[in-house]
């Protein structure tokens, strides 16, 4: 793969992973402009059955089957990212929401490496104090600080998301899987909203419902498909490091397409949070490199 090519293509999953939040947000809060909004579950399954029909839809192009893969426990898991990070979008930024997800994400692989028996260095610690402290001012109570609710529903979306990302290793091809677990997701996503809706609670509007549908089959289906599609190519260290603009380019989002402000609690917790991550998953590999 050409150094262009790779580029671009990482760029666009960052996009993509970015758009996620940015979509969310939009068909939950911005809608409701117009007098209604779609509601968080049925969001949730609209997205997953998109990004399953588009995943399906790659791997029957490859001329591969997609039965067989995937498993209901790691779909258990992608269900309950999808419908907490939905659920903390009723309430939470766009910027705010990406940086409690990634640093959930990121926290939570750095415990499964503890337990596995790795041993953090100094630098390590140091980094991981740091971002411990961000993440303690980001949510302190005051005027700038998140809802709790919302802020302990993100926190918990990450490390449903890391136990995916952890159970993923070594499965098999990531599109299969992905795909596989796609659907079994869908399907209980589905059974959800049909309770929502029978308790009366759901609601739509078209707005929403694109949303949802560009988040499942673009910037969910066709994002992991892309950044699968690099992985192989970039190493350790420039995997780990691009990811770290993922809350900066929702940030950028949140401000520009809706109006979102940025204080300065914010930016100074992100930037202990994502310094203190980097310290964290960069230093074994500058000391290997």
């Amino acid at each position: 793969m050409s150094r262009a090519r790779l580029i671009l293509l990482t760029t666009l999953a960052m996009l993509a992973f970015a758009g996620n939040s940015l979509l969310c947000r939009i068909a939950l809060k911005g809608t409701a402009i117009e007098g209604t909004a779609i509601d968080a579950i049925s969001f949730t399954a609209i997205r997953l059955a998109a990004g399953a029909a588009v995943l399906c839809l790659i791997v029957c192009v490859r001329r591969r089957s997609v039965f067989g893969q995937g498993n209901w426990p790691s779909a258990c898991a992608l269900l309950a990212y999808a419908v907490c990070f939905s659920l903390a979008y009723t309430e939470l930024s766009a910027a705010t929401g990406a940086l409690l997800l990634f640093v959930s994400v990121q926290a939570s692989m750095i415990a499964y490496g503890i337990r596995a028996g790795e041993r953090l260095s100094r630098i390590q610690l140091a980094g991981f104090v740091l971002a411990a402290g961000g993440l303690i001012v980001l949510l302190l109570p005051g005027l700038a600080s998140p809802p709790v609710a919302g802020a302990l529903l993100m926190l918990f979306a990450g490390a449903a998301w890391a136990v995916y990302s952890l159970r993923a290793k070594g499965a098999g091809d990531p599109t299969k899987v992905t795909a596989g677990n796609f659907v079994r997701a869908a399907l209980v996503a589905a059974g959800l909203s049909l309770f929502v809706i029978a308790r009366g609670q759901a609601s739509m509007d078209m707005a929403g419902f694109w949303c949802a549908v560009l988040s499942g089959a673009v910037t969910s289906g066709l994002g992991y498909v892309i950044w699968y599609s690099v992985l192989p190519a970039l190493r350790a260290i420039s995997a780990a490091t691009v990811q770290l603009s993922v809350p900066v380019i929702a940030a950028l989002g949140g401000v520009i397409l809706l109006g979102e402000g940025v204080s300065l609690r914010l930016v100074l917790a992100s930037v202990a949070i994502l310094g203190g991550i980097a310290l964290v998953i960069l230093k074994p590999q500058a000391e290997r490199g």
